[in-house]
Parts: structure tokens; C-alpha cells; sequence
């Protein structure tokens, strides 16, 4: 039985129509969609991916205060979850917008509500940029693109004009060694024209993303690329007279540099796409979390200054399925359910029986397909226990599962968040 489609008025919680597929992982057993389940009593299938409601809310509203005292719009990249549930959340806190990085991301972020859509991406093909220009057209919302080279601001003006639409258009600034993005000024000035010269284009802002830029030196070369971009955008503002100016950048590391040198600029408009901060974790993302916290309390930045901090909401819950050797436990997890590019998964909690037990120090040594070894010095784990884990980097956990069980305090899941990747 597969999932249903429902309405682009619908606000997708899975107790207002859909439907789990037949041998879908994590959901309750008997399949049935109302009512609450508890994962202490076991009442539903593991492996389990699960976000706790209460810290969500708390990312949502620490990171929107953040921007809000920057005077910053937050766009948030909607790739790290695809869940329309958790967009809705997002935009009903106050977001501009939705990021995404494709065409069929965006149809997502427009089924959830947005009516302002960043594809932090080029969109290249016919079929991909038809999706832009429907969407366009049958949800009347905003969709910006990024171009980076000639043959695409021609393609657009193509697709444009047969359609019928003008199509607001971000030049993408790279850097050397970087992914996307026009690597010299003279060619953001040649694309800048060429855009301005179509009939069917608008020509937004500068698009960049920071994160690629790496190394000791890593805060002042980021601040010299976001001073580089606003210079140049400020010029071809003033160039071309455009009415709006945009310059947008920021991932989930360095948000907080960003969001300092766009508070100073005058009329220009900044916007900031972080996007792993309402999932956060106990990994890449709060380590970067720390350096912002760091380099706030170094220059007195606002981040010191807001009540709590961000904290992991996701984890994944498992059963020990073997104990084969001295001092080996052997779980029912593996690369098909947890992200292990960044660290593999940490064990926060143990529970027997209904009761949770309290066992010397854990460590994920190794993840295979469905399965990850944890080494256990004193042979505390028996067959049947419950880990309950943390992870680090959400972007590769949330795209492994269809549904992601929403947890309340009492470790009951109360509604189920349907994904979209």
C-alpha cells in the first residue's frame, strides 16, 4: 500500500491520510497511524529513527531570534530533512523561504507552503528547469536559481520566454578549488549583463556558499570572499538600478560569520540558508557549533547572549542482536539506517526490560550494511537490549528512512514525519 498524495493545502501529518507502505522499518507493528507508541515497551519495529518534538521547537526559535537580531531573512536548506513537516514548522517561525538543491526538492518546499524558494544549485535540462517554471506558474511563488556560465542564462532565457515568465536568476560566486560558481569578477559582470539584457530574466543577487573554504586562515578568507561579494553586487546594483539586491550565503558551520557581515550592509538584503540546525547532532555540527559559541564569546556575539543553545533531537533506536565474542556486541543498525561518513553513532542510553540500565563505556568500532559492532570491555550488553543513539551529520540519517517517529518526553512516538528524498 503506498503513501498517498495529498493536497498542496494539506499540512502532512501522517494521521490525516497517509497510508505506510507494507514493510516500511520503524513503524508500529500493527501499521496503525493514530494514537501514540511507546518505545520503551517496544511497540514498534527497530531499528527506529526519532526527533524529539521539544529540542526542534527550540532549534526553530534559537536560530530564527538569531537571524532576527541580525536583521537577516533565514532560508533554511531544506535537503537535510525533506520533511514537509518540518518545513511547515519552519515557515510557521518566521523563514523567508525554503532552500533546496534541485528542481524536485523544490517541488516539496512548494507543496509545504513556501512561497519563497532558493535553489542553491544550477538548474540544468529541460525537464528540470519545466519543473521550475510550472511550479512558477500553477503555485504563483518565487523561485531563484543559480547560474554560473553563459549557456545556462541562455537556456533560461529560452525556457522563460516560451513560457511565458520572467525568471529571477543568482549569479553564483566560487572559489578556486570550490564547487560551483564564476571564479573571477569579469565574469559575474558578463553574466550580470547578459541578464539584464533578456527579455524574460531578472537578475536577484550573488549567490555563494562558504563552506568550501577550509583551513587556519578559514574566518578571515571567508570574510574577505562575503566582503568581495557584497562589493560587487553592491556595483551592479547601482549599475543596473535594480530595485532589490540580494546576497545569500551560509551553511550550518559558519552561519554566524555570515550573518555578522551582512548585518552591516545598506541596501543590500541578506539572507542565510543553514540547514542542520533544527535536527543539530552530537558530531560535525555540534563541534561547529562550539567555534560559533567560541568566536561569540571572543567578540561578545549575540550567540552568548540567547537563552539555551542548539541540541540534538535526532536518534536512532536499536536492538543488540548478538553477542558472538568477549567483549563484542553486535546491533541491528548498519549504513542502510545511520549516517557514518562523520563518526559513526554514539550510544547515549540502554534499556532492558522497560528499565534503563546504567553499563560502563560503549564504542561503535565498525558499521557494515545492517549491522555495527560495539566493543564492551566488561561484556555489559545481552541480546535484546535497546541502544538508543545519537549521530553525527542528520543530512545522511533522514534520507535512509520514509518516516521519522516524532517522540514526546516520555519516549513515545505521538505523530510519524513523513520524508521525501
Amino acid at each position: 500500500m503506498e503513501r498517498k498524495i495529498m493536497s498542496c493545502d494539506s499540512n502532512f501529518h501522517v494521521s490525516e491520510g497517509w497510508h505506510f507502505p507494507v514493510g516500511t522499518k520503524g513503524v508500529s507493528i500493527d501499521r496503525v497511524i493514530s494514537g501514540s507508541f511507546s518505545l520503551i515497551k517496544e511497540e514498534v519495529s527497530f531499528p527506529c529513527a526519532v526527533v524529539r518534538q521539544s529540542a526542534i521547537e527550540s532549534n526553530l526559535t534559537w536560530m530564527q531570534t538569531f537571524a532576527n537580531h541580525h536583521n537577516v531573512k533565514l532560508c533554511p536548506h531544506g535537503k537535510t530533512t525533506m520533511s514537509p513537516d518540518l518545513f511547515k514548522q519552519q515557515l510557521d517561525q518566521g523563514a523567508w523561504g525554503l532552500t533546496v538543491a534541485s528542481s524536485a526538492q523544490a517541488e516539496v518546499a512548494a507543496l509545504a507552503g513556501a512561497k519563497r524558494i532558493i535553489i542553491a544549485n544550477q538548474v540544468v535540462g529541460n525537464v528540470n528547469m519545466k519543473m521550475v517554471l510550472n511550479l512558477m506558474l500553477s503555485k504563483r511563488i518565487d523561485i531563484y536559481t543559480c547560474v554560473d556560465n553563459l549557456d545556462n542564462v541562455k537556456a533560461w532565457q529560452k525556457m522563460a520566454s516560451a513560457a511565458g515568465i520572467v525568471v529571477p536568476l543568482f549569479i553564483e560566486l566560487g572559489v578556486d578549488g570550490g564547487r560551483c560558481g564564476c571564479r573571477t569578477d569579469e565574469q559575474v559582470q558578463t553574466l550580470a549583463k547578459a541578464i539584464v539584457d533578456s527579455s524574460h530574466l531578472t537578475l536577484a543577487g550573488i549567490e555563494l556558499y562558504e563552506g568550501v573554504i577550509g583551513g587556519d586562515t578559514a574566518e578571515i578568507d571567508i570574510r574577505k570572499f562575503l566582503t568581495r561579494a557584497t562589493t560587487l553586487l553592491t556595483a551592479l546594483k547601482h549599475e543596473y538600478g535594480l530595485d532589490e539586491a540580494i546576497i545569500s550565503g551560509a551553511g550550518s558551520a559558519w552561519y554566524d560569520v555570515v550573518a555578522e557581515e551582512f548585518s552591516q550592509l545598506n541596501g543590500l538584503t541578506g539572507i542565510i540558508r543553514p540547514g542542520c540546525y533544527a535536527i543539530h547532532d552530537t558530531g560535525i555540527y555540534e563541534d561547529a557549533q562550539a567555534l560559533v559559541n567560541d568566536r561569540a564569546s571572543t567578540n561578545s556575539g549575540f550567540a552568548c547572549d540567547l537563552n539555551g543553545d542548539l541540541t540534538s533531537s535526532l536518534e536512532v533506536w536499536a536492538y543488540v542482536i548478538s553477542t558472538p565474542e568477549q567483549g563484542k556486541a553486535v546491533v541491528g543498525l548498519g549504513k542502510r539506517d545511520v549516517a557514518f561518513d562523520a563518526g559513526l553513532p554514539i550510544v547515549e542510553r540502554i534499556i532492558r526490560d522497560g528499565v534503563e540500565i546504567k553499563v560502563s563505556t560503549l564504542c561503535a568500532t565498525k558499521v557494515m550494511d545492517q549491522h555495527m559492532f560495539i566493543e564492551m570491555p566488561n561484556d555489559d550488553l545481552k541480546v535484546g537490549d535497546l541502544l538508543v543513539m545519537s549521530t553525527s551529520h542528520p543530512c545522511l540519517t533522514f534520507d535512509k528512512w520514509r518516516y521519522i517517529g516524532v517522540v514526546d518526553e516520555s519516549d513515545s512516538i505521538i505523530n510519524w514525519m513523513p520524508t521525501y528524498f
